[in-house]
């Protein structure tokens, strides 16, 4: 049994923020072609799909070895002969491609993350405190001792996150977490990436251009692992997430002040009523400053993606530099959503061609191996360079540490006005996908502390359902032929909204390993087989939604060498064209 995300065409999945490359012009509606992702369940069946693509007069544009397929351009009317030949499956891109966004694709040359720091005022951010009366120290701020809890596909301990006690595994929630040699790692790729954007550090001992910094190097990160390499993940995962982060978050040694969250649903129903937007605000009522993307649909989305809809979170949108340090050229991205007049992004952050840290063999690596930089400062290719609002919410996340270690009494309104007062709007901007603009750390460093005056907005109940809140992605389990849908978990128990949400509210939702009535993980915290601190876990022993048990699965098929993915390499747990990030890869 394999679970896998299974989409529909008309809601986006756990949008990452990551966004899909860009389309050649001649690749429209006016030639009547498409984009689609051919996945097939053997050699002899691939090689026969491309053959037709080809003399149809489509184009093969790549191949996916990840999940046994190739991307291509064909013309619309071979799309139904392609999925009548034995062994193919078919999606199609076309109703879910971004316009001009070019995830990790991107070619604009971005090299280090040190300019994005610098654009944003990173570097001119200074310890004092702006309401005291001393002089400035001059000491930069670096966000230490500040925990930025990271929800998503897990952090590899790569080079530049691989200090002791730099990341701290807190639960690993996926579908991976029951073979040993996956537990809390990145095999997706996305999570690290996201880390590194936060606070990324390459030792002293590395000197010149070579060396990573990412936004907060002095902060430590609290990785909650939800999604695997074929980016498998549900809502119910994510809530059980959020939900520990904020009844761990003063655990000793975690201080969690910050939760980036850089994934998003289309959810169908309003945030006084999604329990996504329940559980962050939850954690802003905690103490936590919660930072979400925006999402990728483009300046066509009147509306913002699932929990940035929640009007107390910190929405990050995108913006586009042009390749140049200076902000004066730069514009809102393309593929940021715009929203609307009653929600939209708060603030922007560099979002196109950020450059972070790579996992080899993830997902994302083998997928997109143009996205790796080959410069003279990176010559091992230990980065990679991807364009979204994930990217940009990761910016905002190390942004918010340097702030909360100046002043850490700051509660999250205040963080929220101090970045929304201080940012920098961009000229010409649209007013809705623009918000309040670029965010501008220096700035809103030495901007004295706002009055304490929490928000005013209606609060979220939490008594919506799951259903609406996956939006239409639902996660597959291939070998029963069952999708998890309706007021069920992964373990296929009874998700009763009033229940949780008290339990929520009241930081019980969590007891000694359960949640929701199943053992989902451990108690405490441990070691595991890399020395790093982290999370217990436990067998699953009961049943999925599918009804079959968990214990039956077979996860270890995949192994870890320390450079690369061996094994299996997920073809049987991919899922075609569309991923944990709501937009397709190809």
């Amino acid at each position: 049994m394999r679970a896998r995300p299974l989409r529909t065409a008309a809601a986006a999945a756990l949008a990452l923020g990551i966004v899909a490359p860009a389309v050649p012009a001649s690749a429209g509606a006016s030639t009547g072609s498409v984009d689609v992702v051919v996945r097939a369940d053997s050699a002899t069946a691939t090689g026969a799909a491309e053959t037709l693509v080809r003399d149809a007069g489509g184009t093969v544009r790549r191949d996916l070895g990840v999940i046994a397929g190739f991307a291509a351009t064909v013309p619309g009317s071979v799309v139904r002969g392609l999925r009548g030949l034995p062994g193919v499956h078919v999606t199609e891109d076309a109703p879910v491609r971004l316009k001009s966004g070019e995830g990790w694709l991107n070619q604009i040359g971005s090299t280090l993350l040190a300019p994005v720091i610098r654009g944003a005022g990173g570097d001119k951010a200074d310890k004092r405190d702006p309401d005291a009366t001393d002089t400035p120290t001059g000491v930069r701020l670096t966000g230490a001792g500040v925990g930025v809890a990271l929800i998503d596909s897990g952090v590899t301990p790569v080079a530049g996150l691989n200090a002791p006690g730099k990341v701290i595994n807190g639960p690993d929630l996926s579908f991976e977490s029951q073979a040993p040699n996956l537990r809390h790692l990145d095999t997706y790729g996305h999570g690290t990436h996201m880390a590194g954007i936060i606070a990324g550090a390459d030792p002293a001992t590395v000197t010149g251009a070579a060396r990573f910094q990412g936004v907060a190097p002095g902060a430590n990160i609290v990785s909650v692992k939800v999604a695997s390499a074929d980016g498998a993940s549900d809502v119910s995962q994510v809530i059980a997430g959020i939900d520990w982060v904020v009844e761990h978050r003063n655990d000793k040694g975690l201080n969690i002040r910050v939760l980036n969250l850089s994934f998003g649903t289309e959810s169908t129903q309003p945030a006084t009523l999604d329990p996504l937007a329940f559980a962050v605000e939850q954690a802003w009522a905690k103490g936590i400053v919660v930072v979400v993307s925006a999402g990728n649909d483009g300046f066509a989305a009147n509306s913002v993606t699932m929990p940035a809809a929640d009007p107390d979170v910190i929405a990050v949108g995108a913006a586009d530099s042009r390749g140049t340090e200076n902000r004066a050229d730069d514009v809102v991205a393309d593929f940021s959503n715009r929203g609307n007049a009653v929600r939209h992004a708060d603030v922007l952050a560099a979002g196109r061609s950020v450059v972070s840290l790579r996992v080899p063999g993830s997902f994302v690596d083998r997928s997109y191996p143009a996205a790796r930089l080959s410069v003279t400062a990176d010559p091992a290719q230990r980065l990679l360079r991807g364009s979204g609002t994930s990217q940009a919410a990761a910016v905002v996340s190390g942004a918010v540490a340097l702030l909360l270690q100046q002043r850490p009494s700051l509660n999250p309104d205040q963080v929220k006005r101090l970045l929304t007062a201080t940012a920098k709007p961009i000229a010409g901007a649209d007013p809705y996908a623009g918000g309040s603009g670029q965010i501008d750390i220096a700035a809103a460093s030495a901007m004295k502390t706002p009055a304490n005056a929490p928000q005013v907005n209606l609060p979220a109940t939490g008594l919506g359902t799951l259903e609406k809140s996956r939006g239409g992605v639902h996660v597959y389990d291939s070998s029963n032929d069952v999708m998890l849908n309706g007021e069920k978990d992964i373990f296929g128990r009874t998700w009763t909204a009033a229940t949780w949400a008290l339990a929520s509210k009241t930081q019980n939702s969590w007891k000694d390993g359960t949640f929701n009535g199943t053992q989902w993980t451990g108690k405490a915290f441990g070691a595991d087989i890399s020395g790093q601190r982290s999370w217990s876990a436990v067998a699953w022993a009961g049943r999925s939604w599918a009804g079959s048990t968990w214990a039956g699965r077979s996860w270890a098929d995949a192994q870890w060498n320390g450079r690369s993915w061996a094994g299996r390499s997920w073809a049987g747990r991919s899922w075609a064209s569309a991923d944990w990030s709501g937009a397709p890869w190809q």
